[in-house]
């Protein structure tokens, strides 16, 4: 698992989060930006549900069409205007759009 300062040191970062299964803010680091602990709390519970809805589409794909390397999910990338959120096995970082590494961020994610 990935430190929340190790992810504070990417490029365009302004917060790094971890959260629970049920999309509990549990951890967090702030920069500079318009976010608070009340927003990454939400944007927890966002990245869970829209992961379980992803995972549902993969599953249900793989079984409707026979196609196989959907499923399982394995992150979740929500792109704003100006910055993105991208997570992975319970922690995420959010990114200013502008230069943003999502490789990157993924590598750190699942180191």
């Amino acid at each position: 698992m990935a430190s929340l300062d190790s992810l504070m040191q990417l490029g365009g970062a302004i917060a790094a989060f971890s959260f629970t299964d049920a999309g509990e803010l549990t951890e967090h680091r702030l920069g500079e930006g318009p976010l608070n602990e009340d927003v990454l709390d939400l944007l927890c519970h966002v990245c869970v549900a829209n992961t379980a809805i992803a995972t549902m589409q993969a599953r249900g794909w793989e079984k409707l069409t026979g196609m196989q390397g959907f499923y399982p999910i394995e992150g979740f990338t929500m792109v704003g205007f100006d910055w993105s959120a991208v997570t992975s096995n319970g922690q995420g970082v959010v990114l200013k759009n502008e230069g943003a590494d999502y490789e990157a961020a993924y590598q750190v994610l699942n180191s």
